[in-house]
């Protein structure tokens, strides 16, 4: 949360009313996770110190005095099933003496109405890798490929990817030596960076920010802004 409100006023915040989780935490801030029937379903969370929770196993709503600045009102783990935003599809293969060739996809599992923005994807190549040459789609515009020959890596850039959208990336490589091992044991992971403005993975919402007491002198704006970002986004080979 980011707020600048003249003299701190109380600041009521509400989530998903189907939310479901336990309370078992060693105190009034933390919670753990028990099995529920709600639609959204964490494991634990845990909030700022200045949160008070007197209503919130009742109707899901957070009180805060919110300091100035910006900080985590708070922070929360689920590992129930979900749709991953991206699905990542790689495939390596010998293509001739000292030749190896990599088709990598990515299709964005998100609605055609939401972009994702800074896209990076990474893949270990075999250390015996000299070169690589890429191949993008035809007619593509805003993605760059590079090798990095230091730590044998392929590096992949899109700078907006569009939901339902798949996109696809050949390389062709060239190695120092004749392989001696199953050469996909000896690529990958591929890793994966993104930011996904208004989306939710998670499907936690904010149901609505409410000021208790507004100044007189002007109105505070107010909104809510959804950004899904990759902390450890990886796909085995």
């Amino acid at each position: 949360m980011k707020s600048y409100l003249t003299g701190n006023p109380e600041t009521r915040l509400a989530l998903n009313e189907d939310l479901s989780i336990g309370r078992g935490g060693e105190s009034a801030n933390d919670y753990r996770s028990s099995y529920g029937s709600g639609a959204v379903i964490l494991d634990d969370c845990n909030f700022v110190e200045s949160v008070r929770l007197d209503s919130f196993d009742m109707d899901r709503t957070l009180a805060l005095v919110p300091p100035d600045g910006e900080f985590p009102v708070m922070n929360y783990r689920m590992t129930q099933e979900f749709k991953p935003p991206f699905h990542i599809n790689c495939l390596i293969e010998e293509a001739g003496h000292l030749k190896g060739e990599v088709i990598l996809k990515v299709r964005a599992e998100f609605p055609s109405n939401i972009t994702a923005n800074t896209v990076v994807l990474e893949m270990p190549l075999p250390k015996y890798t000299t070169r690589a040459s890429f191949e993008l789609e035809p007619g593509v515009t805003g993605q760059r490929t590079d090798f990095k020959g230091a730590n044998k890596k392929l590096e992949w850039d899109l700078e907006k990817f569009v939901g339902g959208v798949e996109h696809t990336l050949r390389a062709k490589l060239t190695f120092s030596q004749d392989l001696h091992a199953n050469i996909t044991k000896e690529a990958g992971p591929v890793s994966m960076t993104f930011t996904i403005p208004m989306y939710n993975v998670s499907r936690l919402q904010v149901k609505y920010l409410q000021i208790a007491k507004k100044s007189s002198s002007y109105n505070p704006y107010r909104w809510v802004r959804y950004v899904n970002q990759a902390n450890s986004y990886v796909a085995r080979i």
